[in-house]
């Protein structure tokens, strides 16, 4: 069963009597340990169609299935506990908490799911390490490098071990080498740990990484190309009625 499932997803924006289609009739399904990049110039809809994936925005029309449950039947509550749960973030501006160490940002995931201090603590440690922080642990994000602060982001993302990963262009405030060596770190989790990452992203390390790449313009998908097989997946009816004909 996959993992991430939509259907004929919509999603429409209403600005001072402006209507905005930002995501048009998507169809994708991603499949349990795919390392996938949802990838397209600014504005195509990639960020908010991670957001619905994510449960953080409603969509206008069609169905989105998580782990094989409906979002759009879920309470707030029960969107919350699911990313609490379920789903890790990585968003491009970090989001760590200021005022806390490297090691209680990673915990505090942990402490929402209502794990004991030790617990937290241990399962703090191991997975910084295992990132490359270990003598880092005890820094406040201001004295981390960017680099360093993604890193402790991608921890915190992960440290409950939660089935998908959903990064918003996770490389965007980074040199070429670091986020490079960010994205070796997110392969081999997802190899060791079977979670599914998908990636929104216009970067070109990232695309390049990605063992599928779905391509959005205008809010629809495009192309949708599965690399570790070498041929292209199905498009949507969307896509099929926007490709050029072919010349005789």
């Amino acid at each position: 069963m996959s993992i991430i499932a939509i259907e004929n997803l919509e999603k429409e924006y209403n600005t001072n009597g402006i209507v905005v289609r930002a995501v048009r009739g998507v169809d994708l399904s991603i499949e349990p340990g795919e390392f996938s990049a949802i990838a397209g110039p600014s504005g195509s809809g990639k960020t908010t169609l991670l957001n619905i994936i994510g449960g953080l925005d409603r969509p206008t029309g069609g169905v989105v299935k998580v782990g094989g449950r409906d979002l759009s039947s879920m309470t707030a509550k029960e969107l919350s506990d699911m990313r609490l749960q379920r789903i890790g973030f990585i968003f491009q501006a970090y989001n760590l908490i200021p005022v806390l160490s490297a090691i209680e940002n990673v915990e505090y995931v942990l402490l929402l799911q209502g794990l004991g201090k030790e617990e937290r603590t241990r399962r703090a440690r191991a997975i910084l390490t295992e990132v490359g922080l270990e003598s880092e642990m005890n820094r406040l994000p201001r004295e981390l490098s960017g680099g360093q602060q993604q890193r402790v982001a991608v921890a915190r993302a992960i440290v409950s071990e939660p089935d998908i990963i959903l990064a918003d262009e996770p490389t965007a405030n980074l040199d070429q080498a670091t986020g490079a060596g960010l994205l070796d770190l997110m392969k081999g989790l997802n190899n060791s740990k079977k979670i599914t990452f998908l990636f929104s992203t216009h970067d070109p390390m990232v695309m390049e990484r990605a063992e599928r790449l779905i391509y959005l313009t205008d809010g629809s998908v495009m192309s949708d190309t599965k690399k570790a097989r070498g041929k292209r997946t199905g498009r949507s009816a969307a896509a099929k009625k926007r490709a050029p004909a072919k010349k005789k």
